[in-house]
């Protein structure tokens, strides 16, 4: 299950910025707003589900239907060439997608006799399935026996995602039964996010964490959405098979936390996290293909320490301040704030970005300076880390283990 549904969003997210932009000649803008339908998706998800999986359906029936759903979705979105027929299936398709990701999530939890030893174990399939998507299928596989050529500026990746969904639909009413917990209570956004969340902001670090969490996901949908783009556009060859170099980093960091944890802290844990943020785009925006193509490994490597260093190490902090029974509505607001709301601003600054830096030749061909494109996120990183560091201050417990 874990795998085929990373293996999903593996197929066909790294590589659409470079199908929008090089194949469809999309604006940077445009490819933002496309990149920002996930993120509507994800601040829209927890109400679809609180209502429909909590009380109605059961949770691997509604799995099978939205997967089903969202790969019909897919493959109409690989017959468009409009930003507006574009965006509408891919915002109808995040829609279908995102809440999959909390319902695989509780299928999974409802067979756990002790979720914090199994769930680890399980969850990594999907990490494997993002890296398989990538590396194996859309980056070798493909290009070797069906197309003999790159696929990454083609609506194939989108594709493949479509038919691999309908697979997991299928799939999924093979899972154990998962019926709702609750019945006739009704839908209440109280259900979702409680009251008794919102006073945690009333702690002054929990406040500034909160706040940081948000602005950084401004320069991540940077990387999201641009760096396949920018690495095709620059001639890095096979650019989404080594972008899975990120999952793999995102594997081995994983594993350093306890010792960071330990060592320095959750405040200089987190620091570390958003410094990587700042270092990535730096090594974006001075790398090449040539004698500094270091660099851009680099960077693209960097995304395990970004991710492990900030957002797990996040999840570790918000479980650690919550009270027990506000626990997983605390983890859902952050969740809103980042990956929601956070990440779609990004995504419209991102878009805006890209086209204040294009040009356009005379035979009509645009092309980019990358340099001053990766230096917006970089800086905008750099102070975000200055605001932590001043606002968030040590605590006297800490977590020593995840």
């Amino acid at each position: 299950m874990m795998f085929l549904e990373y293996f999903i969003w593996g197929a066909w997210y790294v590589t659409l910025g470079t199908w929008l932009g090089q194949g469809l000649h999309f604006s940077g803008e445009e490819i933002g707003l496309a990149f920002g339908t996930n993120a509507l998706g994800a601040v829209l998800s927890p109400f679809f589900v609180g209502l429909m999986a909590d009380e109605l359906f059961a949770n691997q029936k509604l799995l099978a239907a939205l997967h089903a759903l969202g790969g019909i979705l897919l493959w109409f979105a690989a017959t468009q060439t409009g930003f507006s027929s574009m965006y509408v299936i891919l915002l109808a398709y995040s829609l279908c997608y995102m809440p999959t990701i909390a319902l695989s999530n509780a299928v999974a939890f409802r067979q756990m006799k002790d979720t914090k030893k199994d769930f680890g174990s399980i969850r990594v399939l999907g990490t494997a399935g993002w890296i398989v998507a990538g590396l194996v299928v859309i980056g070798w596989a493909v290009p070797k026996f069906f197309t003999g050529h790159s696929v990454e500026a083609t609506a194939i990746p989108v594709r493949v995602a479509a038919v691999t969904s309908i697979l997991m639909a299928i799939y999924s009413l093979t899972l154990p039964d998962t019926p709702p917990l609750r019945k006739g209570h009704g839908f209440k956004l109280s259900n979702i996010f409680p009251a008794e969340a919102f006073s945690l902001f009333k702690d002054r670090n929990f406040a500034v964490f909160a706040a940081a969490s948000f602005l950084i996901c401004i320069p991540l949908q940077f990387y999201y959405a641009f760096t396949n783009p920018f690495l095709n556009e620059i001639g890095f060859q096979n650019a989404v098979g080594k972008m899975t170099f990120g999952q793999f980093s995102e594997l081995l960091f994983m594993l350093t936390l306890p010792f960071f944890f330990k060592k320095v802290g959750v405040k200089y844990t987190l620091v570390l996290g958003m410094l990587a943020w700042v270092i990535r785009y730096l090594c974006f925006g001075f790398g090449n293909v040539d004698s500094l193509v270091w660099m851009l490994y680099l960077g693209i490597v960097m995304h395990g320490i970004c991710y492990d260093f900030f957002f797990v190490t996040g999840q570790v902090y918000v479980d650690m301040k919550a009270p027990q029974a506000l626990r997983s509505a605390a983890q859902g607001l952050i969740v809103f704030l980042t990956y929601g709301i956070g990440m779609f601003v990004g995504s419209w600054i991102c878009g805006k970005v890209v086209d204040a830096y294009a040009t356009t030749s005379a035979a009509g061909v645009v092309a980019h300076n990358w340099r001053g494109i990766w230096m917006v996120p970089a800086v905008f990183a750099l102070v975000v880390l200055i605001f932590f560091l001043i606002g968030f201050r040590s605590e006297k417990t800490d977590p020593t283990t995840t």
